[in-house]
């Protein structure tokens, strides 16, 4: 089923017109009686994003990653 409101109503209702489109409904704010924009919910995709620590023991730094590199100071102060 379809649901059709104003923009006026669209921002007086938005929690209720969130929650049918959750429910399936299909809703379209109109202006002046013309449909502007249809609601649709966002399509959840389960287990697409790693949990914290999900790389653990997999990557490491270098012991002399904070060692100077005078080949690219020299360049930063346009000595090269």
């Amino acid at each position: 089923m379809s649901v059709m409101v104003n923009v006026y109503e669209a921002k007086t209702t938005l929690s209720e017109l969130l929650k049918q489109v959750e429910a399936g409904e299909d809703v379209v704010i109109a202006r002046a009686g013309k449909p502007v924009v249809r609601l649709v919910p966002v399509e959840r995709r389960v287990g697409a994003r790693p949990g914290r620590g999900a790389a653990k023991g997999r990557m490491w730094i270098a012991d002399n990653f904070d060692d100077p590199m005078p080949d690219i100071e020299a360049a930063f102060a346009g000595e090269a």
